[in-house]
């Protein structure tokens, strides 16, 4: 964890402070940011937390809530994303969704994903060709199958707005095919399919550092929290990420 990650957050915080007008509380701006990213990254429960700084389970859920909300709300929507992109020359984007594991009972069958065998929530990205993060969606049940969830958060539609050539896997055939390139479907496929394919392959292969990046935080290997507040933590960790 980065110096800078530290004076980032901290300062998310003083920021907010300072507009709410809050004169005085137990917990420093620059304690309330390790409280958090010591939640985020290392998993922490907030009685561990609690205990180690010495304040009350409250408190940390408090101020821990608090700290993910306000980081949260300064994350970029996908348009300007994509135009930011488009800017600074990047030739492509790549589309790939992930699930995020969580803990559920049997009466939340919507959050059960039948291609992982396990609950969790889906959580859709655009990673630049190089694997860097660019956006992340909210999450969606785990049963939601990728290409639902592209149209849902209206991803085709805006990458057509924005004319930014994508990439993705078979799982989205079909979603877009003048704008996302999907590799070619079937068996026995002739052999410019299959060079085809292996060179999208390549290209894609990079996209997989972007979830790296995101599971790296501890938080994200297995929710103990509501799924609802699911969203707002990955897009915490997305807006973090590029901080660092």
């Amino acid at each position: 964890m980065s110096s800078s990650t530290l004076r980032f957050v901290a300062g998310v915080i003083r920021a907010h402070r300072k507009k709410a007008r809050v004169r005085w509380r137990r917990v420093t701006a620059g304690r309330q940011a390790l409280m958090t990213l010591a939640y985020l990254h290392k998993g922490e429960t907030y009685a561990c937390l609690a205990v180690g700084f010495e304040v009350s389970v409250s408190t940390v859920f408090r101020r821990v809530n608090e700290t993910i909300s306000l980081v949260a709300a300064r994350a970029p929507g996908l348009v300007k994303v994509l135009r930011r992109a488009k800017r600074r020359g990047v030739p492509y984007v790549i589309l790939d969704g992930t699930l995020i594991h969580g803990d559920r009972v049997a009466v939340d069958h919507p959050y059960y994903s039948g291609k992982h065998r396990t609950d969790g929530v889906n959580v859709q990205a655009i990673t630049a060709p190089d694997g860097d993060l660019l956006w992340t969606s909210g999450a969606l049940p785990g049963s939601v199958h990728d290409t639902a969830a592209a149209r849902i958060w209206r991803i085709p539609t805006y990458l057509r707005e924005t004319g930014m050539p994508t990439l993705a896997d078979k799982g989205y055939t079909g979603l877009d095919d003048q704008n996302i390139a999907t590799p070619w479907k079937g068996r026995d496929k002739p052999g410019p399919k299959k060079t085809q394919n292996r060179t999208q392959a390549r290209l894609r292969a990079p996209g997989e550092r972007g979830f790296a990046e995101l599971k790296k935080w501890r938080i994200l290997r297995r929710l103990r929290c509501s799924t609802h507040r699911a969203t707002i933590i990955v897009r915490a960790i997305t807006v973090i990420n590029h901080t660092g």
